[in-house]
This record gives C-alpha cells, structure tokens and sequence, in this order.
C-alpha cells in the first residue's frame, strides 16, 4: 500500500517565531515525508539555515528543524494513501521540482498570505503550495482554489480527517547538518536576495504582459 506523509513543523527559526506572533497559529512550515520513519522531508525551502534567499526545492532533515540547541521539535503529521496512479503523479510532480532549474521559491506568495491570500507564480512554490499540491495529487482533496493560494491552517483543515500524529519528533543527526548550519558573508546574502526578487519580478512582469497580449 502506498503512503505519504504530508508533516506541518514548528519552526524554531525567527521568522517562524515572528509568524505565530501575528496569526496565533503553532505551525510555520510544511513538507512531505514518504515513509513513516520521519527522518527525510522534502519541501521548498531555505537551504541554509542563516540564510533565506538561497531556497527552492530541497531534502531536509531532523536536525534542520530541531537545531543548535533544540532537542526535538513539535509536529503534525497526516498519513495519505495515494492509489497506484495518484502515487505516480506524485512521483511524476517531485522529480519535476527536482530536476527543472527554472523552479523557484515562491517568496511573494508567504509575503502576501495575510493580506493577499498569495501570489501565484510561473514555476514557483513555497513550501504551503508545494503541500498543498501534493495533497491534490494524492487523490485526498480537491482544492477550491490555486495551490499558491493555501495557507498552513487552510492545509491542516482540510486534512484533519488523515491526522496520524501530533506531538514532539526526535533530533536526530544528519550527514548534511554541518553544511546546513554554515555561515554566509554578508555580500551573498545581498546577491541572492537581488537574484531572487529579480526571477520573482520578471516572471510577474512576463505574466502581465502575456494578459494584455490576450486583451489585445
């Protein structure tokens, strides 16, 4: 039988700490799991801990949530049970985020969810989006609405009916902490942050462009 596990953490980070401060929500990020042993997650995410704008489709692992000092992390955790050919599209979906370079982080879409509800764009996702397409994909739920546009409470509601577990997850070491965990120079954080919101601004330009052509 087929399984995925669709997991919504606790973020220790400071925006993590930031977000619950506004929305009274505990969890601030999402991603999936394929087996119960909990300890390989994908989503799309930072791929350095100190540093945000180098993110995008990404494996994590315990010690990525529960670092430095913390000893565990709060999760909650949804057990789906795709059929054969739902399982396939999800496989189909992730070896896509993986291998295609034109994939980026959707980081307009976290920015505006409070006020917005998201923004959708061209071959970007974030990790509530990327969630919440896979859930789709799964054959579990049908979303009202494009997956750019759910929130993280949107996402465990409509799940709820599947939870599995809720409660503290292990640390456990990786091979890839030591590396997650480096330190930047400031002059990086600076170039990719400009390389990111130029993709993001480009591919929103592109888009009102191409409605106008259409009106035309």
């Amino acid at each position: 039988m087929n399984e995925i596990f669709i997991v919504l953490i606790r973020a220790h980070t400071g925006l993590g700490s930031i977000a619950r401060l506004f929305t009274r929500y505990p969890y601030t990020h999402a991603a999936l799991s394929l087996d119960r042993s909990l300890t390989d997650f994908v989503s799309y995410s930072r791929r350095y801990h100190s540093f945000p704008f180098d993110a995008g489709f990404t494996h994590e692992y315990r010690d990525y949530y529960a670092f430095g000092k913390h000893k565990d992390v709060k999760i909650k955790v949804f057990r789906l049970c795709p059929d054969d050919a739902h399982m396939q599209e999800i496989r189909r979906f992730l070896a896509q985020c993986e291998s295609d370079r034109e994939e980026i982080f959707n980081l307009y879409a976290m920015m505006t969810m409070p006020l917005l509800h998201g923004l959708p764009i061209c071959k970007a996702h974030n990790c509530m989006s990327f969630a919440a397409k896979i859930a789709e994909l799964s054959g579990t739920v049908q979303l009202t609405k494009p997956c750019e546009r759910c929130s993280i409470p949107e996402l465990d509601a409509m799940l709820s009916p599947y939870l599995y577990f809720e409660g503290m997850l292990p640390r456990q070491s990786s091979a890839g902490y030591k590396r997650y965990m480096r330190p930047f120079a400031p002059v990086k954080f600076l170039t990719d942050m400009l390389r990111l919101n130029g993709q993001l601004i480009s591919r929103l330009l592109l888009k009102r462009n191409q409605k106008r052509s259409d009106n035309w």
